[in-house]
């Protein structure tokens, strides 16, 4: 036997086995584009977790969480993260889509507005900043407006893109106020901002980010969507214990400078109200109240079934793929 003939045949017997490169499966995932918080959401690609698991993980950023659900009806992704709210209302439409594990529970975001504004009460006839219609930052304004007895209709919402748009856009006056995430918060009395309200005081049942994926995904690809959980377990358990590495890959998927306090301070207020469950549990309770809230300001025109919604076998499989955290 020729030593090519050796070479090709070693070749091959090295692309069958597991966890090689050549073995790897694709797996196209969804986000809302990168900011200061990249670290947590970028650590299963960029620090080798989820090839570990024997898969090339290929992310697609998105403008807003309702654009990457689109994305995902119309089978570019296989799955995609974001808050509920727009995957409901898919779900009440007859959309197959299933929640399948939710690491961020705990919303960190924020109402910007200047000084002079003192309560939500005082933003009737003010433009309202968001991103588009269904996505996180429209159904948190609603949800604010509500705990507030401010109906929507006396606000103007206006699509502003990113949160980075909102922010600057509240602080050029060209609108009233701005649903953007929290880190914001320590560069907003430099660019004369304050925070309004912040989402754990006000609406601390809002689920920040889950991960969904469709019926079909789940039944085509078991074992690809559990190992792709398990990465993102895994990769969240590590992020958790290493602030430096966190920081360190999110100014460089956001370009951001040494000196910027944004990316520290994601970690940190993380941290401190324990917005990030590694384990990604599903918590039916805030689901429900989420649903509760989205009847109550019209997002919903009627219940959805959440035994139908909620698919937790995948992250079943992927915690026993994971194994337990490290104490």
């Amino acid at each position: 036997m020729t030593r090519k003939i050796l070479f090709a045949l070693a070749a091959a017997s090295v692309a069958l086995l597991p966890g090689t490169a050549f073995a790897q499966k694709v797996w196209k995932h969804g986000m809302v584009e990168a900011k200061s918080d990249a670290g947590f959401v970028f650590m299963a690609e960029k620090n080798g977790f989820a090839e570990k698991q024997g898969i090339k993980l290929e992310t697609m950023q998105f403008k807003g969480d309702a654009i990457a659900l689109k994305a995902l009806i119309a089978g570019e992704l296989d799955s995609y993260e974001g808050s509920p709210g727009a995957p409901m209302v898919a779900v009440s439409r007859g959309v197959d889509i299933r929640v399948v594990g939710c690491y961020w529970p705990g919303l960190t975001y924020a109402i910007f507005t200047k000084p002079e504004v003192k309560s939500p009460t005082e933003l009737k006839g003010k433009t309202f900043g968001i991103s588009s219609p269904g996505a996180l930052p429209d159904l948190f304004a609603r949800a604010v407006l509500e705990k507030f007895n401010v109906d929507a209709k006396d606000v103007q919402f206006a699509a502003m893109g990113s949160d980075t748009d909102r922010f600057r856009s509240v602080s050029a006056g060209v609108i009233g106020a701005g649903a953007a995430s929290s880190e914001f918060t320590p560069i907003a009395e430099k660019m004369g901002l304050k925070v309004l309200v912040h989402a754990h005081d006000v609406t601390p049942d809002y689920l920040r980010f889950c991960t969904y994926m469709s019926s079909k995904t789940i039944a085509s690809r078991p074992d690809d969507a559990a190992k792709f959980l398990a990465a993102s377990i895994q990769s969240l358990r590590y992020a958790m214990g290493h602030k430096d590495e966190v920081v360190k890959l999110t100014r460089e998927m956001t370009n951001a400078k040494e000196d910027d306090p944004r990316a520290a301070y994601v970690f940190d207020e993380v941290t401190r109200l324990k917005a990030i469950d590694p384990e990604m549990p599903i918590v039916r309770s805030k689901l429900d109240w989420m649903e509760k809230l989205f009847i109550k300001t019209e997002t919903l025109t009627k219940p959805i079934s959440l035994d139908t919604f909620i698919d937790d076998s995948v992250r079943q499989k992927a915690l026993a793929i994971a194994g337990p955290p490290k104490s």
